[in-house]
């Protein structure tokens, strides 16, 4: 048998400055699974994170609540604890990045590098915001672009023509923090110097430590050149001051990844059997993998490898990593109910059976993963309730009666158990390989075949026959014995069911070897329901609070100078609150009437990354609403979602007219397309 192996894991960090939700939740699921099953194997498998703590978000977040930005973090770390915990994520050690190892680690780091030359420094012109005293990065500068003349738009690129550009050529710009008209300074920074590993990164990234198609959009700025990087940002800023620079902090995504190797230290000094140089120092013979999303791969599979290198640090084994995920076919929506937040989901179903939705979804590669909720309900009830479950349920009470809960010797369909047997190894390599699809496809084939020989054998008939019992208990037993095998395999995804097994099971918890064994003139524990179905309807109270929880926020914001009084006409708003309006193109896809509705027409709303349901008052005017079908027309699309007795509208359609049959839907001009927005 071979040696455990040494293998160190870990998940991209959250960000301190919001909640986790389900998009989150993948890559920790997934993460969670491989490390569970890498420790069923009997490897030493070591989980770590942290919270990304740092930055100018989080520090002009914590002033506008009124409180430090370490009581913002620690708040955000006892919520993210909590969720990660209740989604069944055991990570061995959650940190955060704003912590003395981590300082210690960075400092290190940085000076490492700098005395091996790979650190520059030159002045760096940037927009200052004069009312705030601050350096503003792209994100909190906005202004009028210089390609298409779109106003609003953020420092760097045009949501509205798509066009890229630097902060300065922005025309108009304003400060997003204060509103302020940013002027232009100079400041010196520090620059790593990523060019100096281009030939190691050009290996490295083809060495097989990447999915294909990451080291193909690799290939992509590697082939055009590497760039010195940015680390330094300007006071005021939330981080670590730079050594032997006072005024001048590490950028957010030079400490962020050291944060796994100081969660690590932190851990270290907890447990004395774990080494942190046998595990971090060039030439270490553990192995390291990150879990990652496709939106960080430059962070982690070029600045972070050089860095390492750099400073004398091993690098790692693998950088793995997948995709978004969508609901139902689309973008998370808030105005839809689908941007779904870890607690609210909590709030109404068990963690498991996201868990095994997402198994059942995710591949090796970085394609998206869309939360169909609907066939998540199917999927769910079919495969754990309708097919694992049941062989327990359908066996347990025949033992118990008829031999006081004692399972019989013997083996009742001997090719059935050699094909679990041999299906193990595969199952196996597919949790490695993190091919969780696949592996939940074999364990269902499995099921399948199991519930199959069930239904032949009929015990519950056999049961009703004289001299049969014998018979009924040798089904019985080895129903229960298969039910034993797919909860091994399920283990890794199913941590609370295998426990409430194994607890029925009066077994010790199991291990993946376990597989090569049966049980044999053993006692069971009473059978107790060990999952119940998804309903429906929890599903739509989900939804239905997220929608909720969106409602509630906006809520709370204050109304601004332009709220409308009881008499429009006479109501002054203020341009800021008119150019808020979000007008987009919609393309109706679907009209109808509402039934026990006189005025309302039903439309289905294409906008372009998703469709919205709208009511709107315009029968009259259209009394064959199919006609309405395929037409384009304008819509507000960040109006407050309403509640009507038909259901909720996410919307309104631009439409003018004094009534009756004498009511026009607004068209934008032709060559518009579904999503564009309206300036």
């Amino acid at each position: 048998m071979s040696e455990p192996r040494q293998i160190l894991v870990t998940s991209a960090l959250p960000y301190a400055n919001g909640s986790i939700h389900l998009g989150h939740m993948l890559e920790y699921i997934q993460t969670d699974m491989w490390v569970r099953f890498q420790k069923m194997r009997g490897n030493q498998c070591i989980y770590v994170c942290a919270d990304d703590a740092h930055g100018s978000a989080i520090m002009l977040r914590a002033e506008k609540e009124g409180i430090t930005p370490e009581q913002l973090i620690a708040n955000v770390q006892a919520e993210h604890s909590s969720d990660f915990a209740d989604f069944l994520v055991d990570f061995d050690n959650f940190h955060s990045t704003h912590s003395e190892e981590n300082r210690e680690l960075s400092g290190l780091i940085y000076t490492r590098l700098r005395e091996a030359g790979h650190i520059a420094t030159r002045s760096v012109t940037q927009y200052f915001d004069p009312e705030k005293g601050m350096f503003l990065a792209d994100r909190f500068i906005k202004g009028t672009c210089p390609k298409c003349a779109a106003e609003d738009q953020y420092g760097d690129n045009c949501e509205k023509c798509g066009a890229t550009y630097a902060p300065t050529e922005l025309k108009n710009p304003k400060s997003a923090i204060s509103g302020a008209t940013p002027v232009l300074r100079d400041s010196q920074h520090f620059f790593f110097k990523l060019p100096d590993f281009q030939a190691m990164l050009q290996q490295w990234t083809r060495s097989g430590t990447l999915q294909d198609a990451v080291a193909n959009k690799l290939a992509e700025w590697l082939d055009s050149g590497l760039q010195e990087w940015d680390i330094s940002r300007d006071a005021p800023y939330f981080g670590f001051e730079i050594p032997g620079e006072p005024g001048k902090y590490f950028y957010v995504w030079l400490d962020a990844p050291i944060g796994y190797m100081a969660s690590f230290k932190n851990l270290c000094a907890r447990r004395p059997e774990l080494d942190f140089d046998a595990f971090w120092n060039e030439g270490s013979k553990a192995e390291l993998y990150h879990f990652i999303g496709k939106d960080i791969v430059n962070f982690h599979a070029l600045f972070w490898p050089a860095m390492l290198e750099g400073a004398g640090f091993r690098k790692p084994t693998a950088v793995n990593v997948h995709g978004y995920l969508t609901v139902n076919g689309a973008k998370m929506s808030k105005s839809r109910g689908t941007f779904i937040k870890a607690r609210t989901y909590l709030d109404h179903l068990q963690p498991e059976y996201l868990r095994y939705y997402y198994a059942a979804k995710l591949g090796r590669g970085v394609d998206d993963l869309d939360l169909n909720l609907e066939d998540f309900v199917q999927k769910v009830n079919s495969d754990l309730v309708g097919k694992v479950v049941n062989i327990a349920s359908r066996c347990a009470g025949f033992i118990h009666k008829g031999n006081e809960g004692v399972m019989v010797s013997g083996d009742a369909a001997p090719e059935l158990t050699e094909a679990f047997l041999a299906a193990a190894p595969s199952i196996a390599e597919a949790y490695e390989g993190r091919d969780f699809g696949r592996a939940m496809r074999e364990i269902m084939a499995l099921a399948d075949r199991a519930n199959a020989w069930i239904a032949d054998k009929a015990p519950w008939s056999l049961a009703k026959q004289e001299g049969k019992q014998d018979e009924v208990q040798a089904i019985c037993a080895q129903g229960i014995n298969l039910f034993r095998q797919l909860v091994i395999f399920l283990k890794p995804v199913l941590p609370v069911l295998a426990a409430d097994a194994e607890a029925f099971l009066n077994v010790a918890p199991l291990a993946w070897s376990d597989h090569l064994s049966r049980l044999e003139n053993h006692k069971l524990n009473p059978f107790k329901a060990l999952m119940s179905r998804i309903e429906p309807a929890k599903v739509e109270a989900m939804v239905a609070a997220s929608k909720e929880d969106l409602l509630a926020a906006e809520a709370k914001a204050p109304a601004g100078n332009g709220e409308l009084t009881k008499d429009p006409l006479s109501a002054e708003i203020e341009f800021d609150t008119f150019a808020a309006v979000d007008l987009r193109v919609a393309l109706i896809v679907k009209a109808e009437a509402v039934p026990g509705a006189d005025k309302l027409l039903q439309l289905t709303l294409d906008i372009g990354d998703e469709r919205r349901n709208v009511f709107s008052g315009i029968k009259s005017a259209y009394p064959d609403p199919s006609k309405l079908e395929g037409r384009l027309t304008m819509m507000v699309a960040n109006l407050k979602p309403r509640k009507m007795r038909f259901g909720v509208s996410e919307g309104m359609v631009m439409a003018a007219g004094p009534g009756g049959e004498e009511i026009y839907l607004l068209s934008p001009d032709s060559g518009a397309k579904p999503g564009q927005r309206i300036k």
